[in-house]
């Protein structure tokens, strides 16, 4: 346990945290601190890329083999099957109805590529290892629980239905075509590709990141501002209770599959994060009747920096103790 909050306060003391923390604190202050639009998207981009091609000349490097392949099946089976643990638990904890329970499931089987970012960078502060086609996971687990929310409803009767302008904007959403695409190429160029672009998407990538998160705490403290009062304790219990029991998930299939500890603790990391992304994207469209509202407080305004201060230092913990790393 002292390791643990040993880990969490070196994690709070980070560049990376301390910029959410300033983006969070501001907009709870009211500050008219504002990160233009554009040059978010742009940071996002930039991210996605540098992500992507990092972990394609990753692959380049070591070759695939049969683990790459168990572990992006384990990446599915979590993105789908985790949803419907989500939907038990908020039918259990919350008074949400079946389309707002269902929207919010979806984002706790999918992804948060920034806080995938932030584990990495804490293993690389440690000096632990990892897969670097971890990032092939990460894509393949975008879009899986979103289905998952589509058959709940589905299931309840309420009409909602898979068709192939849903599937095409799922399947074709920006941030799965770029870190796919980006993996890619980096997957094809190899580590010389790497080297070309170094000065560009290695060097910079930390202050980018930082830059990125105190937008993110901005988006978040208006989150929180704005809902205050209307969550329940169950729905922000939930949103901290749903991060442990899918980090345990993806310890158990991290560890059955062979994987390092690096990437044993990835794989909790990718299962315990709250997409904020892509499913958001998604719902607009799939699910026009969830209340927005709901769903992003939750994944971006309790999990996320829930994961960023102590959910990330613990998993490590956990992984290290499992596998006695």
């Amino acid at each position: 346990m002292t390791e643990i909050f040993d880990l969490a306060a070196s994690n709070l003391v980070s560049p990376i945290i301390l910029s959410f923390a300033l983006g969070l604190v501001a907009a709870l202050a009211r500050s008219d601190l504002t990160i233009p639009e554009a040059v978010a998207k742009g940071m996002s981009i930039y991210l996605l890329f540098a992500i992507g091609f990092k972990g394609g000349a990753a692959v380049a490097a070591n070759g695939i083999d049969a683990t790459l392949l168990m572990a992006v099946g384990a990446g599915l089976v979590l993105s789908f099957g985790l949803p419907l643990i989500a939907f038990a638990l908020l039918k259990i904890m919350t008074g949400m109805d079946r389309i707002d329970a269902a929207a919010v499931a979806a984002h706790y089987g999918s992804i948060s590529i920034v806080t995938f970012v932030a584990a990495t960078s804490v293993l690389e502060g440690r000096m632990i290892d990892a897969e670097g086609y971890m990032v092939a996971v990460a894509a393949a687990m975008e879009a899986p629980a979103i289905l998952s929310a589509l058959w709940l409803v589905a299931r309840g009767g309420s009409g909602a239905k898979m068709d192939a302008g849903l599937m095409r904007e799922i399947l074709l959403n920006g941030s799965i075509v770029l870190l796919v695409g980006s993996f890619i190429i980096g997957g094809v160029t190899g580590q010389k590709g790497l080297d070309e672009i170094a000065p560009f998407i290695v060097t910079p990538f930390k202050g980018v990141l930082c830059l990125f998160l105190l937008d993110m705490g901005l988006i978040a403290g208006r989150g929180l501002r704005n809902v205050r009062g209307s969550l329940g304790m169950g729905a922000i219990g939930f949103a901290i209770l749903m991060p442990l029991v899918s980090s345990f998930a993806g310890l158990a299939l991290g560890m059955l599959i062979g994987l390092s500890l690096g990437g044993i603790v990835l794989l909790m990391v990718l299962s315990a994060s709250a997409s904020y992304i892509a499913v958001p994207a998604a719902m607009r469209v799939a699910l026009p009747q969830a209340n927005p509202s709901i769903y992003l407080t939750l994944s971006l305004g309790v999990t996320f920096p829930f994961n960023l201060t102590l959910g990330i230092p613990l998993y490590l913990a956990v992984a290290q103790s499992m596998t006695g790393g």
